[in-house]
């Protein structure tokens, strides 16, 4: 079965930082690419950044560039996304991503909320 469960959020003061976690079971971690989301209240979804299986990134959205950094523990079966200088706009529930033949899998998705 599989799995991705990705906790971790809650509130972080603005300029502060965040690091989540999605950890994977029932596929084959290392082989897979994977990336993040966030949807932010009364809005879509929104890809965040991806990382390749050679844990590189082939993308992110121009609102977090420099912020932000998507990472994978293959030993670990774990990805990363860390965050700084976070800003209110960051706020969002935050959710891993896996595509495996064509089927997209998430995790249940954390919420993190930036505010003073």
């Amino acid at each position: 079965q599989v799995q991705l469960v990705d906790p971790g959020g809650g509130l972080v003061q603005p300029g502060g930082l965040l690091r989540l976690p999605c950890a994977a079971s029932g596929f084959t971690f290392s082989i897979n690419a994977y990336g993040w989301y966030r949807q932010a209240p009364g809005k879509q979804r929104k890809l965040v950044p991806t990382v390749t299986t050679g844990g590189g990134s082939t993308y992110t959205a121009d609102s977090v560039k420099g912020r932000s950094t998507i990472s994978r523990d293959n030993a670990k079966n774990t990805l990363y996304l860390q965050m700084n200088s976070l800003k209110p706009e960051d706020t969002a529930v935050y959710s891993c991503n896996v595509k495996l033949v064509a089927v997209n899998f998430w995790g249940r998705g954390t919420r993190v909320t930036v505010s003073s």
